[in-house]
């Protein structure tokens, strides 16, 4: 496991979601209000990437058939979708989202 930097605060400004590969990881990073958190950018069901859907109450909405993940836990919000998502801790640095890839 280690940290890395996947992006910058400032890449999210009038933004709620980006999508990010690093280390040959896909993630998305989400902003909610002052928070951040980050789970793995694809689908669960049919591997869309997420940073191209929408957030709704901390959800994040596939933009190919709507199904709903919990962005903070990586549940699936029932429905279509069934498998949840993987997250990952972030942390802060400086201005620079950090996040734990295991």
């Amino acid at each position: 496991m280690s940290w890395i930097h996947a992006a910058d605060v400032g890449d999210l400004d009038g933004q709620e979601i980006i999508g990010v590969r690093k280390e040959g990881h896909d993630i998305a990073i989400y902003r909610l209000g002052t928070d951040y958190f980050a789970t793995h950018n694809i689908c669960t069901h049919q591997f869309a990437h997420l940073s191209e859907g929408y957030l709704v109450d901390g959800c994040v909405e596939c933009p190919l058939h709507q199904g709903l993940f919990d962005i903070r836990t990586g549940k699936a919000q029932g429905g279509i979708v069934k498998t949840d998502l993987r997250t990952y801790p972030v942390r802060i640095e400086e201005g620079r989202i950090m996040v734990l890839i295991h």
